[in-house]
């Protein structure tokens, strides 16, 4: 059921518990917003509901404003944006982060887990500042990963700007949330993997092709769009 459940979400981001339930019985799945809410936690989707929990209110700390309203994006490395991803395999299930380079469309950091950990995303994070520098914006949603101490403080302490999406509002981060539709379409789905080796296998082979494929919006590919500014820049 979550496999059916990520196939309808990847297709409508925005709906939410309600219209997940009606979707499923009209599949004849018997299913009640409970349920839902928990294979959504279980999937690492954030749901909007009230819940009366101690750690919601400490989390507001982090949260930040929505940077990218009316900006114009135009190098690499001025904006990035993150986020995370189920994904479904023969037997089980992992986690996908990846981070891109929102001029370019390149893919410039990514990572496999079977945990949710913010630590595990800020190593990805460091990863890719690492090998491509330092964005000056990160976007990404009101996860728990990114509204933590973790995470605000190390983009902080390397002076990135940190954006986050309105809550409840999907496309604010809809050039990722096309990068999950093209990676589970073309291969996730088609292609189930038997354990993480192979999945890992799987998803690099396919960022390489994507990070090297022409796109119908600029007629370059991820990869060149992204290196060329840089050159002539230095």
């Amino acid at each position: 059921m979550m496999e059916i459940m990520d196939k309808h979400l990847t297709d409508h981001p925005t709906e939410g518990v309600k219209s997940i339930v009606l979707f499923l019985i009209a599949k004849h799945y018997p299913v009640g917003p409970k349920r839902i809410r928990r294979l959504l936690k279980i999937m690492g989707r954030q749901t909007i509901y009230r819940r009366k929990n101690l750690t919601k209110a400490g989390m507001k700390v982090f949260i930040k404003p929505y940077l990218l309203k009316g900006l114009a994006i135009t190098r690499p490395n001025q904006v990035c944006c993150t986020d995370i991803t189920y994904i479904p395999m023969r037997n089980g299930f992992m986690y996908l982060t990846a981070i891109m380079d929102v001029y370019s469309r390149k893919i410039v950091g990514w990572g496999i887990s079977n945990s949710l950990a913010a630590s595990w995303c800020r190593e990805v994070l460091q990863e890719a500042i690492a090998t491509h520098g330092k964005p000056e914006i990160l976007n990404s949603d009101q996860g728990c990963q990114y509204t933590s101490a973790l995470w605000t403080q190390y983009l902080e302490s390397q002076g990135i700007q940190i954006s986050m999406d309105g809550k409840g509002r999907a496309l604010d981060n809809v050039w990722i949330e096309r990068f999950w539709r093209s990676l589970k379409y073309d291969y996730v789905y088609l292609n189930p993997a038997d354990d993480g080796f192979e999945l890992y296998e799987g998803v690099q082979k396919y960022i390489g092709y994507y990070n090297n494929k022409i796109h119908h919006t600029t007629l370059e590919t991820p990869n060149d769009r992204y290196e060329k500014i840089l050159q002539i820049a230095a």
